[in-house]
């Protein structure tokens, strides 16, 4: 979408986002921290069903989880906003993926670096669309122990996917990685010619 000459400064241009990642990684933290209107969460408590299907051991103390979708909106400034959809993060919601993939301009990746498999799936399914994607280490409790160079080979991942530590919990840094992201998928956006 192209604000032209003659359209108003007030026009606005949407961007959809997505934030994804395994379970209990910091996704409905991160569109909480962003959202500068009360956020869409369809968080739900954890029941006995979910023994043996979420693996909640990293994160003993959590309590409820995404069951459909996290929708947030962050207004940058007179001409941009962005649309942040939280994807819901076990296996059993992934079929709602394509949907929400749906006209994203990409997604911001989020990693736990004590429970990195989680994160492969969300890298396999945006590589496999060839849509623009970032890794997010969030800040949890161990994750300075490893350098760049470490977790670039535990997620294979090659120097032209950006990758950065942030804190899902502080919206300075959650804007950091939406920042990178977006810079990200404009270097890799075909200008016609």
């Amino acid at each position: 979408m192209h604000a032209d000459a003659d359209s108003g400064a007030d026009d606005l241009i949407p961007l959809k986002i997505l934030i994804a990642g395994g379970f209990g990684v910091g996704k409905t933290t991160m569109v909480r921290s962003l959202s500068d209107i009360p956020p869409l969460l369809t968080e739900q408590p954890m029941t006995s069903a979910s023994i043996g299907v979420d693996d909640a051991d990293a994160v003993p103390d959590k309590m409820t989880t995404t069951v459909a979708m996290d929708f947030g909106r962050l207004t940058v400034d007179g001409s941009l906003i962005l649309y942040l959809f939280g994807t819901p993060g076990q296996s059993r919601f992934w079929f709602m993926w394509d949907e929400l993939a749906r006209g994203a301009v990409g997604a911001v990746v989020l990693v736990d670096l004590r429970r990195v498999d989680d994160c492969y799936p969300a890298i396999d399914y945006f590589e496999s669309r060839k849509l623009p994607f970032v890794i997010g280490v969030n800040t949890f409790p161990g994750s300075d122990q490893f350098g760049e160079s470490a977790v670039r080979d535990a997620l294979a991942l090659t120097s032209d996917h950006p990758l950065m530590w942030f804190d899902a919990r502080d919206p300075a840094s959650s804007q950091a990685a939406l920042v990178l992201l977006v810079e990200h998928a404009l270097e890799r956006a075909v200008v016609p010619s």
